[in-house]
């Protein structure tokens, strides 16, 4: 309240304030830092974070700040401020390099000095974005971005629908997520059994309503390989809000085409579906709706996106948070339209109140939010976001150091480069803001898959940067300079799509036609086992079996309620499904298999070397 009177007293700005306050938490985290005896520098554990005290950087950040605020009171010090924080950040990386000597750390540390000093000798700039410049496109550029948005589709599909006829979508989670479609259809409930061994509701593991969105297609083909090709169709729809924000922001029919170009040959994004279905697919065409929404200054459509957005999953409300948190400093910087800054307080707000709520449930009636993703960030034993958030507050030289480890290496340049680095591109540096959920969900935490390429988590990013890269592209007046920006962007995205994407992609479906009637008699058996018939099956053929009421999977269940399954399906070829079983010795599948004939089970179909099929008439 002190700092906040005497700001006011003496109008300082918002910029000022901002940067005050920025410059004295950067000084109080180096001093902090720097006290440290040299053995607890060390990055890579948390004994350095645990011997840091957050009441003192707070305090020190407070004091500092005031300190700037009373010198700014006698003489011009904004350009001293600025070269302020370039200068702790100097001394603060020199610090950590000594301690931690690491060229992705260099690099990082490079880059973020970089930033600083470009607004060191130039500032932020806090000219009025440009006014929107809505272009005609020509029908023909339309028409090109339908193809290309079609043949997007198919090549998802035939991917990942190849993958369920090849069987190769494992129970997790693709057969969770068919069994609980089966459940919706049939009673109304998201519920499965093979997700946590036993009757569950999925929603008591994670809060996704949205699914609820799928299920009337789901309901007039009620096949599993329904819900990959519904999947495609959902991510492919992101090119509509695309090509209309690269509309709004005053981009020709043939960029608009590259930008959505560059979405459809984004690596993090077609490779985002190889693991099949999963709600976080919703995240990229539901933010950039959201982006639009709030550009145009349009309430139904800025509403309904949030609220969408929010259903997705219990974790999505971070990603409406800094939307809101971003219009929030966006519209106190620039004070031209209070609409904004109203609609940045309710979506945070909304998005906050939200989160609140869903893990509250979670915590009582399910799983809990899955915040050992984080256990790299959390020093004091708790399982709380909260302490992610103290220990960047402490140390984010801990936090930069975690974002280029060495294997997130790859994932930065497969996100960065394909983008020709354009969502850094920017002097309005409250966008930069936007740059927190690839960050803090693919960035810092040390659970391997959040920096894949090839599984889910990279959506929402994608939509962020994506945004990013629009509205930077927007901010430049020269037209064939954007021309080449983004058909070199296409050239890269192109590159690693051929390198990394096509391959992986194709094979499924080359192997459902070159090896049509091995599978067609694995189908054939599997439809032996009738409908109603409770099964415990091999993690790959669960998907397969999924439309049922009882379903386990024989690697994970226990021993109770495989043996009440009328049914058991053992994958011959996948030894490492019966380390449950195996001891000293001797073969897990063969232990598994002599119990069966001791607890009266008998051989109903056998395919040699591919699966057996077991049966007990007289199961519970």
């Amino acid at each position: 309240m002190l700092a906040q009177k005497i700001y006011q007293k003496h109008g300082c700005g918002v910029s000022e304030v901002i940067r005050h306050i920025i410059l004295g938490w950067l000084v109080a985290a180096t001093l902090e830092y720097l006290f440290l005896p040299r053995a607890y520098r060390n990055l890579a554990g948390l004994e350095g974070l645990k011997a840091m005290s957050f009441v003192r950087v707070l305090g020190f950040a407070l004091g500092i700040a005031l300190l700037f605020t009373g010198l700014s009171r006698v003489v011009h010090t904004q350009k001293a401020e600025r070269w302020g924080l370039a200068a702790a950040f100097a001394i603060y990386a020199a610090a950590a390099l000594s301690a931690n000597p690491s060229w992705p750390l260099l690099g990082a540390c490079t880059l973020v000095l970089g930033v600083l000093a470009v607004y060191a000798v130039r500032g932020w700039n806090s000219t009025p974005e440009p006014a929107p410049e809505p272009k005609p496109s020509g029908k023909g550029w339309l028409l090109f971005t339908i193809g290309l948005s079609l043949a997007f589709f198919l090549f998802v599909c035939a991917w990942t629908v190849g993958r369920f006829y090849t069987f190769c979508t494992p129970s997790y989670d693709f057969g969770i997520f068919s069994q609980m479609f089966y459940y919706m259809k049939t009673s109304g409930l998201p519920m499965t059994t093979i997700e946590r061994d036993g009757l569950l509701s999925h929603f008591a593991v994670h809060v996704s309503p949205i699914y609820y969105l799928l299920l009337p297609f789901y309901i007039l083909v009620p096949q599993p390989a329904t819900l990959q090709v519904l999947q495609a169709a959902v991510i492919t729809s992101a090119v509509i809000p695309l090509w209309l924000l690269g509309k709004h922001h005053g981009l020709s029919g043939g960029e608009r085409t590259l930008l959505c170009a560059a979405l459809l040959l984004f690596p993090a994004f077609s490779g985002g579906t190889s693991y099949d279905i999963h709600e976080n697919c919703f995240l990229t065409p539901l933010l950039l709706w959201l982006f639009y929404g709030i550009d145009r200054r349009s309430t139904p459509v800025t509403a309904v996106s949030a609220l969408l957005t929010l259903m997705v999953k219990e974790d999505a409300p971070v990603y409406v948070a800094v939307i809101g948190l971003w219009m929030l400093v966006k519209a106190a910087l620039r004070g031209k339209h209070p609409r904004d800054l109203i609609t940045g307080a309710v979506l945070l707000a909304a998005s906050v109140g939200w989160f609140c709520l869903v893990t509250a449930y979670l915590a009582k009636h399910g799983d809990g939010v899955m915040t050992y993703r984080y256990q790299n960030f959390l020093y004091d034993g708790s399982s709380s976001l909260l302490t992610v958030i103290k220990a960047v507050m402490l140390c984010p030289m801990k936090a930069i150091y975690e974002c280029v480890d060495r294997e997130k290496l790859r994932f930065i340049a497969l996100t960065l480069l394909p983008l020709l680095g354009l969502p850094l591109l920017t002097r309005r540096y409250e966008r930069y803001l936007l740059l927190i959920p690839y960050i803090l969900v693919n960035l810092m935490p040390d659970y391997t898959y959040q920096h894949d390429i090839f599984f889910q988590y990279t959506f929402g990013s994608t939509a962020f940067l994506l945004y990013l890269t629009v509205v930077n592209l927007g901010d430049w007046r020269i037209h064939w300079l954007r021309v080449v920006a983004l058909g070199v962007a296409v050239g890269i995205s192109l590159i690693c799509f051929y390198r990394f994407i096509l391959p992986k992609g194709v094979v499924y479906p080359r192997r459902a036609i070159a090896q049509h009637q091995r599978y067609e008699a694995i189908r054939n058996t599997l439809d032996e086992i009738p409908e109603e018939a409770s099964v415990a099956a091999g993690t790959f053929y669960a998907s397969y079996l999924s439309q049922r009421k009882v379903l386990y999977d024989v690697r994970y269940c226990s021993l109770q309620h495989l043996l009440e399954c009328e049914y058991i399906v053992l994958d011959l070829a996948s030894v490492g499904d019966y380390e449950n079983y195996a001891s000293e010795g001797e073969n897990g599948l063969e232990n598994l298999m002599a119990l069966l004939k001791f607890q009266g089970y008998e051989e109903y179909k056998t395919l040699e070397n591919v699966l057996g099929i077991y049966y007990r008439q007289d199961s519970p």
